[in-house]
């Protein structure tokens, strides 16, 4: 518990010190002023695939911009000769990631409806979605050293996970979608502003922790792979 709380206040001076907390509130402030000087009209269907949308750059890049970071500063491989364990290193990043999107979330959802939506829900869908896209942004991220090389590849990877939420804008419904690891979310973040029957509300948890776990496990694996073995960089 020790190693982990030092690596995660490591982590969130990390992320003040390169701008990632200013870069937050820049995006917030810029989905605030966008809908607040649209026409009065209801958009809270699209609420939920918004709420996820913008979680991604906060976590999913994020990570990669922080490896990045470590691999270039060198801190990455001092820190694989230390006792730090490979799951609290990527806990660390994970738990600060997502608790930073869960925070400018729930804020900037206050600031569009005011209170009328459901609060857990709401933490729940990002605080699932953000643990998604952050460890599939680490498995992206792993085998590169340089931006210019992680860049097209993120590109694909955040096209992937983005499925359900296009096919949710376009109104697009199937059975198959339900497979896709971010559609758990999702429906988790509709029950923030809609009621949702107990199945699906026990789907969105269930499958989201499968996902998580597998996720976690596939990092662990890239880790030792692509860190561990070059000591910390390619």
């Amino acid at each position: 518990m020790n190693r982990f709380l030092v690596t995660a206040r490591w982590d969130v001076a990390l992320q003040v010190r390169n701008g990632f907390y200013a870069a937050t509130a820049f995006v917030a402030a810029f989905w605030a002023l966008i809908f607040t000087h649209l026409p009065p009209l209801d958009l809270t269907w699209l609420l939920p695939p918004m709420v996820l949308g913008n979680a991604l750059l906060g976590t999913f890049y994020f990570i990669g911009g922080l490896v990045l970071l470590e691999k270039a500063e060198g801190t990455l491989a001092a820190q694989v000769v230390t006792p730090l364990r490979i799951g609290e290193y990527l806990a660390a990043k994970v738990v600060t990631l997502t608790a930073l999107a869960a925070v400018e979330t729930v804020l900037l959802i206050a600031l569009l409806v005011g209170g009328r939506f459901a609060v857990l829900p709401l933490v729940m869908a990002v605080s699932v979605a953000g643990m998604l896209y952050c460890l599939a942004g680490f498995v992206t991220v792993a085998p590169y050293s340089a931006i210019n090389e992680y860049l097209l590849p993120s590109g694909l990877y955040a096209a992937l996970l983005w499925i359900p939420l296009l096919a949710y804008m376009a109104q697009w419904h199937h059975p198959l979608l339900y497979l896709h690891p971010l559609q758990a979310p999702l429906v988790l973040a509709e029950a923030a502003f809609a009621p949702v029957s107990a199945w699906e509300l026990a789907y969105g948890v269930g499958y989201s922790t499968l996902w998580i776990g597998i996720l976690f496990v596939w990092s662990r694996r890239a880790f030792s792979r692509h860190m561990l073995a070059s000591g910390g960089g390619d």
